[in-house]
């Protein structure tokens, strides 16, 4: 897993990529992921956008999904992300964040995340639902592609 870890976060491309977001650790049980909030995240009063909490929430849901449904030859794709922001965060504020399956079915998963502070203070929870793709479905007009997804 830590080779494929380094992989993932070697070949990540838009959001995750932007935002400076590591992986820790990934499994089909659960997620992991870091962030030092700098001034991209920022929205205007100074603190963090919470589309950066949604961002953190819906790739680690993501992610966990894929590792599951890959299993089965399929990818995933968010169908709805419900993000609570709780707490405010500035610049130098270290993240961490973690994801865990509520369900795991054939069509649709439902998985839970939590974005946390230095002191494990919840910043923003929220719950993901996603739908697994069969290889020959679509997305957009094209074949899913994914960054695990040649393994």
């Amino acid at each position: 897993m830590a080779d494929e870890l380094s992989q993932f976060n070697a070949s990540r491309e838009g959001w995750a990529r932007a935002m400076g977001m590591t992986i820790t650790h990934a499994t089909r049980d659960e997620v992991r992921a870091e962030l030092t909030v700098a001034h991209q995240h920022l929205m205007g009063y100074g603190i963090v956008h919470g589309g950066v909490h949604c961002g953190i929430i819906e790739t680690l849901a993501s992610v966990g999904a894929f590792l599951v449904a890959r299993e089965r030859g399929q990818h995933v794709v968010g169908l709805e992300n419900n993000t609570s922001f709780i707490r405010a965060v500035r610049v130098g504020a270290k993240l961490h964040a973690v994801a865990t399956p509520i369900t795991r079915g054939r069509q649709t998963q439902v998985w839970h995340a939590q974005v946390l502070d230095e002191e494990d203070r919840i910043v923003a929870t929220g719950r993901v639902r996603l739908l697994c793709l069969s290889p020959d479905q679509s997305l957009a007009g094209e074949q899913v592609k994914g960054a695990l997804s040649d393994r």
